[in-house]
């Protein structure tokens, strides 16, 4: 890698990378991708495992993972010892070759999940907020940031984004939802008041790019939208972007069954997560409200599969 500012991203032919690839290529960025895809931009685990990071990469990104919610996967312990590996050992990975480099990167960022947090309906959470593990995805969250994290001498900078629900039209839980939403059958899930932690794509990825940049930011920022929402009102806001009803609930139990409660608590639990820190360094969103962003997923044509 020859430019000035070369990163790697680990996991950046997903549907976060992609956007992420997209943000730092504008801003004058050499990318190169981990992943296990096949590309002229990406190298494999295991060549990086064996060669280390490229020379000259001034910035290193972790945000590879399986998705957690692919309805074609049952919840089994393969699935989550894959769902694990797929987080942790990826980053773990990552730090390694981070220690391990003889000119060291100025910025390793890795992502983890807001799932670090307990479901409440009465708790607020900012970066200050102590965790502790109490299920599997706290347990998970936890255990990768773990493996993120560097020896105090490294002397390289550390930022750690709490990620909130990804929304955009070319990926996450918006592909899922879209088709029943078009078709007027979309709603809100279980009771729907439970609390929505969101980000839109842009946002996530402007985010991470602010980090890299900045040498004054460092530790845990919750990567999510100022504006806090229940799971009702993101429904009833997407329903009004296609111009449909959003009226029919997605009842608990059915989410139960197919995709087992411990996962289903993904989306019938929620928390009610601040980005204060996010805020106090001066972040700017561009989809602060979740009608702009939802305007913005209920496109029915995605431009060639950009956000």
């Amino acid at each position: 890698m020859t430019g000035i500012n070369a990163a790697i991203v680990g996991g950046g032919t997903g549907f976060i990378g992609r956007a992420l690839g997209r943000q730092l290529l504008r801003n004058g960025y050499e990318v190169k991708n981990v992943s296990r895809m096949p590309g002229p931009y990406n190298i494999g685990w295991e060549e990086l495992k064996l060669s280390g990071l490229p020379a000259g990469t001034t910035a290193v990104v972790s945000m590879a993972g399986q998705n957690i919610l692919d309805p074609k996967r049952r919840w089994t312990p393969g699935f989550k010892q894959n769902v694990w590996n797929s987080r942790v050992n990826t980053t773990r990975s990552l730090a390694e070759a981070i220690v391990a480099a003889p000119k060291k990167p100025k910025v390793f960022v890795s992502i983890s999940g807001v799932g670090i947090y307990p479901p409440s309906s009465s708790a607020e959470y900012t970066e200050d907020s102590p965790v502790a593990p109490t299920d599997y995805l706290s347990e998970l969250a936890i255990a990768w940031e773990e493996a993120a994290k560097l020896p105090p001498d490294s002397g390289v900078r550390q930022v750690i984004i709490r990620s909130g629900v990804v929304l955009g039209r070319a990926g996450g839980m918006i592909q899922q939802l879209f088709l029943p939403f078009f078709f007027g059958v979309g709603g809100p899930i279980a009771s729907g008041n439970q609390y929505m932690p969101w980000i839109y794509i842009d946002d996530i990825a402007k985010l991470i790019h602010f980090a890299i940049e900045n040498e004054k930011v460092s530790g845990v920022l919750n990567g999510v939208a100022p504006q806090v929402i229940t799971n009702k009102e993101f429904a009833t806001a997407f329903g009004k972007a296609m111009w449909r009803p959003a009226l029919l609930p997605v009842p608990k139990f059915a989410l139960d069954v197919a995709f087992g409660d411990e996962r289903a608590k993904i989306m019938t639990d929620g928390q009610k997560v601040i980005p204060k820190r996010v805020l106090e360094y001066g972040f700017k969103y561009d989809y602060p409200d979740i009608d702009k962003a939802c305007v913005k997923c209920a496109r029915l044509f995605n431009d060639y599969g950009l956000d």
